[in-house]
């Protein structure tokens, strides 16, 4: 049965779609998640960037695998709903940690996060695999965008660096060009939100987001986790994030000391 958040509903637009909106999934943690991003940014970790180019405005900053050294962020991994809540929409009976991800865009920051899917990114394989994105500020315009369906395409986009728009692994056949899915009139879904709403998407989904014209922060928690099927794969390049040293196998389960069980059935 799914949790009291989860509606077979919810589990049934996620398989087919590949993204769902959950209310409320961070409701209770939206101060921790808060105090936890200001920390994040008072104090950077090593994979911290600045996306913004000289003489664009705003801010638009993304740190990402600092869970375990910020403790309000590992209060969130390890008591809010969402490990139970991604058990019912990957229809999994474990779920694995994999990372977290703060994205803040302060007032005023015209760029867009540019349309990408997760996966190409990442040395995992498998379709048992959740993001949730939830915004810590209430969002109209600078919210999430995904291409519903997308995670079941046959090949999957090709990864690009944000800033300096370089492809990651170079010419390779295994990916498509990025699509423009609104010239492409693909099905885009996209929400309004309140602090503590969470979009979940497929690893596979395209998505991307809205730049922030407005007056207030924009301010992102992700967390991005694992089911049953999710294995190592190497990729033709340094992946993002890159776990330097892990030691791990193509086809191996990732390792439990670095990506722990958060839930199991």
């Amino acid at each position: 049965m799914p949790s009291s958040l989860i509606t077979q509903d919810h589990i049934d637009t996620y398989q087919r779609e590949g993204v769902v909106l959950i209310k409320g999934l961070f409701k209770d943690h939206v101060d921790l998640i808060r105090a936890g991003i200001e920390r994040n940014m008072a104090e950077p970790g090593e994979y911290a960037a600045e996306n913004l180019k000289e003489g664009e405005g705003g801010r638009f900053f993304d740190d990402y695998c600092n869970w375990q050294r910020i403790p309000e962020f590992v209060e969130v991994v390890n008591n809010s709903p969402a490990a139970e809540a991604a058990a019912d929409l990957m229809q999994s009976q474990t779920v694995q940690m994999f990372h977290d991800h703060v994205l803040v865009k302060e007032p005023g920051t015209t760029k867009a996060t540019p349309w990408h899917q997760d996966g190409p990114y990442y040395f995992v394989e498998g379709q048992q695999t959740v993001s949730f994105w939830s915004p810590m500020d209430a969002v109209t315009g600078a919210t999430l965008r995904s291409v519903a369906g997308s995670h079941l395409w046959e090949k999957p986009v090709l990864p690009i660096r944000w800033l300096s728009e370089q492809n990651f692994y170079g010419d390779s056949d295994e990916y498509m060009p990025i699509p423009d899915p609104d010239a492409e009139g693909m099905p885009i879904r996209e929400w309004e939100m309140e602090p503590g709403d969470a979009v979940a998407f497929n690893y596979y989904t395209l998505h991307g987001a809205r730049g922030n014209t407005t007056k207030q922060r924009r301010r992102a928690f992700s967390l991005r986790l694992l089911g049953d099927d999710a294995r190592y794969i190497e990729r033709p390049g340094r992946t993002s994030p890159p776990f330097p040293g892990h030691d791990m196998k193509p086809g191996q389960i990732l390792r439990e000391d670095w990506f722990p069980i958060i839930y199991k059935r």
